[in-house]
C-alpha cells in the first residue's frame, strides 16, 4: 500500500487499544512505525537493479520480523514522541509494535506479494483483495484517526479498524466475484486455465484484471463485478519460453539468472514483449485492466558478459484517454470496439 495508508492503518490499532490520555502519542507512534517497513527500499545497488525487488516486503515485513521493528522504531521514536507525552517505554513499544505489524498484513491484501513467512518459506502472499492506492479504503480510516486524536476518543479508531476489515472483506468477496467471471469466460473460449487470478484495478474493487494461463498462453481481460456484471476482452500473450523467445541467453549467465529472478518476482507471469527485443514483462500489472501493458520489465542485452546484469525500468507514462476508459469501465459502459458483452445471472 501507500504511505499514508500504511501510517493511517498504523495509526488506527494502537489508538483503539489506547485511553483517552494516551490516544494521541499512540497514533503519532503507529503513524510512523506503520509506515517504516518500507525503509526497505533503501536496499539498493548499482551494480544489481533487481536487488531491490528481493528484499522489498522481505525480512522488515515478516511476521517474525514485528517485534523486532516495534523495538527499533519505539528506541527512536519514545524520546522524540512517547515520553514528551508522559507515556513510559513500554507503551510507546507497545504502540509501536501494534503500528508496526500492520504493515506487513496490509500489504499482503494487496497484488504484490509479500514475504510474511520469511526466513521459513519464501513464498509471497498475495490476498488480492485491494488495489495498491484506493482513496475509499484510506481517506475513511485517516478522517477517523485524525478526530481520535483531536477528541481523545479511541472509540473513532476502533470504527476506523472496523471500516478497514469490512472494507477488506467486501474486497475478497468483490475477487472471488470476478473470479467466477474469469471462469466462466475462460469456459466460453474452451479453455482449461492451469491457474486464473483476479486482482483489483487501480483505486477500486469494482473492476478487476483477470489473468489465466493455459499450456502456451496468458490470457488479460478485466471484468465488472457489481451491480451486473460486464466483461471487456482483452488479449493474449505467449508464456515466456527463454530457449525460443531468447535462443540467444547463455543459461550458466548472470542475465539468466536475473530472467529467473523475475519470474519469482512475478510469480512467473513473464512474457517476452512483442514490441521491443531482448525485454521481458511482468503480465499482471497494466493501468487499464483489459490491457498487456506492462507497469516494469527487465531488458536483456546480447553479447552481454557473463557476469552483467539485466537492466529494470518502471514504465508510467499515462496514454492520453487511459483515465476515461478505466472511468467507463467502472460504470459499465461499452467501450468502442471493445467486444464488451454483459454475463447475466452471476
Amino acid at each position: 500500500m501507500d504511505p499514508l495508508t500504511q501510517g493511517a492503518l498504523g495509526a488506527a490499532l494502537p489508538q483503539a487499544v489506547a485511553n483517552r490520555r494516551q490516544v494521541l502519542a499512540a497514533g503519532a507512534l503507529g503513524f510512523l512505525s506503520g509506515m517504516a517497513p518500507d525503509l526497505d527500499v533503501l536496499i539498493r545497488s548499482a551494480e544489481d537493479p533487481l536487488l531491490f525487488l528481493e528484499y522489498h516486503r522481505q525480512f522488515t515485513h515478516a511476521l517474525v520480523f514485528i517485534p523486532v521493528g516495534g523495538l527499533l522504531c519505539a528506541l527512536l521514536l519514545h524520546r522524540l514522541i512517547g515520553r514528551r507525552a508522559g507515556l513510559g517505554f513500554g507503551p510507546s513499544y507497545l504502540f509501536c509494535t501494534l503500528g508496526y505489524a500492520t504493515h506487513g498484513l496490509l500489504d499482503s491484501c494487496t497484488t504484490y506479494g509479500t514475504l510474511l513467512l520469511w526466513p521459513f518459506s519464501d513464498q509471497r502472499f498475495a490476498w488480492n483483495t485491494i488495489s495498491i492506492i484506493d482513496p475509499l479504503f484510506t481517506l475513511p480510516i485517516l478522517a477517523l484517526i485524525v478526530f481520535a486524536a483531536l477528541r481523545r476518543r479511541p472509540a473513532l479508531a476502533r470504527a476506523a479498524m472496523v471500516w478497514g476489515l469490512a472494507y477488506l472483506a467486501l474486497g475478497a468477496w468483490q475477487r472471488d466475484r470476478a473470479e467466477v467471471l474469469g471462469e466462466a469466460l475462460a469456459a466460453e473460449r474452451g479453455h482449461v486455465p492451469l491457474r486464473l487470478e483476479a486482482k483489483p484495478s487501480f483505486a477500486n474493487i469494482l473492476v478487476w484484471k483477470v489473468v489465466y494461463e493455459t499450456a502456451t498462453d496468458f490470457h488479460v481481460d478485466a471484468v465488472r463485478t457489481w451491480p451486473s456484471a460486464v466483461v471487456y476482452p482483452g488479449s493474449s500473450i505467449p508464456r515466456l519460453d527463454t530457449a525460443r523467445d531468447l535462443p540467444w541467453l547463455d543459461p550458466a549467465s548472470q542475465q539468466a539468472r536475473d530472467v529467473e529472478r523475475f519470474a519469482w518476482f512475478s510469480n512467473d507471469y513473464v512474457a517476452r514483449d512483442p514490441q521491443v527485443p531482448g525485454r521481458v514483462i511482468d503480465v499482471r500489472y497494466s493501468l487499464l485492466p483489459n490491457e498487456i501493458d506492462s507497469l516494469w520489465s527487465i531488458q536483456l542485452t546480447p553479447g552481454a558478459g557473463p557476469a552483467q546484469h539485466v537492466s529494470y525500468t518502471m514504465h508510467r507514462n499515462r496514454r492520453d484517454g487511459q483515465v476515461e476508459i478505466l472511468w467507463q469501465m467502472l460504470l459499465g459502459q461499452p467501450l468502442s470496439g471493445s467486444g464488451e458483452y454483459r454475463i447475466s445471472g452471476l
